[in-house]
């Protein structure tokens, strides 16, 4: 398939173009029997919109949102879009001391939080109109727009208009606003939908998060553009989504969720009957993993490739070969190369850092214009930090992290934003933060420290303080000490040997 015409204007607009006809068809089920057709979304979004504009939040105004998954969290992505606003969906992880950065950087007009948190929110945020939207959809966003006009047409967008950002954190322990426009999400949903061969009977079982790419814009945004249901968990449980594969057709996961299915005694084919597509990223799938699921249930996992800055970028077919440990070719109409870190490029099947072009590659970051610079080349190309290979077959293999990424349950956990943190500890002298096999996780966090003389600091002292500042899938899940870090000619810590020492931690 080629990739899609391009589409100028807003995306809400492009997926009201695909709702059903009949707009009582429902959008959303709950597993309590709940369920919202496509009318409520119609209705609840417009009611958002139409508060976020009275409150100043249109036309490139930031919407930052920090709230627990629900349907009424999901319309109000959709309330953004429709207003002309800029959606800043934040993990529910988040403490205060990051909240800080966050609001500081994107300066909203509008947050919508959990009830629980407005007391510390409203502190943070003193420019900004807080409203609450807790698990059950109640709160004074809620309260606040029950009343309003629902009748609100898209704004008008450009395609370059940015219609979300969404934080990634950098290695400088300084997080960075991925600037996402409206052709980047649609042309990166259109082209998902055709590629994945979306279908008028698929039910999606979202069992994801939709504070990140994977959650929000890959597996819902594919919905919207069908027309059809999903089924909506508010989170992931082994139990439950094996139970209810028999109502669905397709699965969006991370690693984590088919490790979890396998482990369920009674998980097998007779419980994928009306399943037709797996689909896995986010983290690396392994091999075991790949062929235990085909062996168990006669389906074989698609692995994709992606990330917050691109949305998807490779994917293993729909029909064809899907290939363990391949992320499989680029997505049409997105180019893939491989070079060394001066931007050389490499010879096939040579290993180096991926760089990628294409319309679903970001705007920039936002008010970081030397940071956008530097990440990306003179002729577009987008440096992705990734080390991989590409097979004659145009198949790529991601072998590598050039950038020194933790992945951990499908987040991205930067090393030098938890090395700050343990190094402002009295008594530490010196940290390094690392990546270890993980039979869960993928990846499980752990920190290997120096003490400064005489000073007495524990494991769980260090773990306790972490806990107070950082999202919980930061936090190390073991620390050890050690007299000194092993440095190499330049003085650089070799944290590949601190992977090699530990290496067995977790899997003991």
């Amino acid at each position: 398939m080629n990739a899609p015409e391009r589409f100028d204007g807003n995306l809400y607009a492009l997926f009201r173009q695909h709702f059903p006809a009949d707009l009582a068809q429902p959008f959303i089920e709950m597993a309590d029997g709940r369920v919202y057709d496509y009318a409520a979304l119609e209705t609840i979004s417009g009611r958002y919109a139409r508060l976020l504009q009275s409150l100043g939040a249109a036309q490139g105004e930031r919407v930052l949102v920090q709230v627990e998954k629900s349907p009424e969290a999901l319309f109000l992505y959709l309330a953004a879009l429709r207003a002309g606003a800029i959606y800043v969906p934040l993990n529910t992880a988040y403490r205060a001391h990051e909240l800080e950065h966050f609001i500081g950087d994107a300066e909203p007009k509008v947050v919508v939080c959990d009830p629980a948190s407005a007391e510390t929110i409203g502190k943070l945020a003193k420019r900004a109109v807080v409203l609450t939207l807790d698990a059950h959809g109640q709160g004074t966003l809620a309260e606040r727009s029950a009343s309003l006009d629902a009748a609100v047409e898209p704004a008008k967008k450009s395609a370059d208009d940015v219609a979300a950002i969404l934080y990634t954190s950098g290695t400088t322990g300084r997080s960075k606003g991925a600037m996402l426009t409206h052709w980047n999400l649609a042309s990166n949903a259109l082209t998902l939908h055709a590629l994945w061969g979306f279908r008028p009977d698929d039910v999606l079982l979202h069992a994801l998060p939709i504070f990140h790419t994977h959650g929000l814009f890959v597996a819902t945004n594919c919905v919207l553009l069908n027309g059809t249901k999903m089924i909506f968990l508010p989170k992931y449980e082994a139990g439950t989504v094996t139970r209810l594969l028999k109502d669905s057709t397709v699965l969006m996961g991370v690693p984590t969720f088919y490790v979890r299915l396998l482990a369920e005694a009674d998980f097998g084919a007779a419980q994928c009957k009306t399943m037709r597509l797996f689909i896995a990223g986010s983290a690396p799938l392994l091999e075991e993993t790949f062929k235990e699921f085909a062996r168990r249930t006669g389906h074989t996992i698609l692995e994709r490739y992606g990330m917050t800055e691109a949305g998807m970028i490779t994917s293993n077919p729909l029909v064809g070969e899907r290939i363990a440990g391949s992320v499989g070719p680029p997505l049409p109409g997105v180019e893939v190369r491989v070079a060394d870190d001066k931007g050389t490029l490499l010879p096939q099947g040579e290993a180096g850092v991926l760089e990628i072009r294409g319309p679903n590659v970001f705007k920039g970051y936002w008010r970081m214009p030397d940071k956008t610079r530097e990440e990306f080349r003179a002729d577009g190309f987008f440096i992705t930090g990734d080390v991989s290979r590409i097979d004659p077959n145009g198949y790529v293999a991601i072998v590598g992290r050039a950038k020194d990424l933790i992945i951990s349950g499908g987040f991205n956990v930067y090393p030098k934003e938890i090395e700050l943190q343990i190094d402002a500890i009295d008594g530490v002298a010196e940290s390094a933060v690392i990546g270890l096999p993980h039979p869960d996780f993928g990846e499980g966090v752990a920190a290997v420290a120096t003490l400064k003389p005489g000073a007495k600091v524990t494991e769980d002292a260090v773990i306790g303080r972490l806990k107070d500042d950082l999202a919980n899938f930061k936090v190390p899940k073991r620390v050890f000490f050690v007299n000194d870090l092993p440095r190499n000619a330049m003085g650089k810590v070799q944290k590949n040997i601190l992977r090699d020492t530990y290496k067995d931690t977790f899997n003991r």
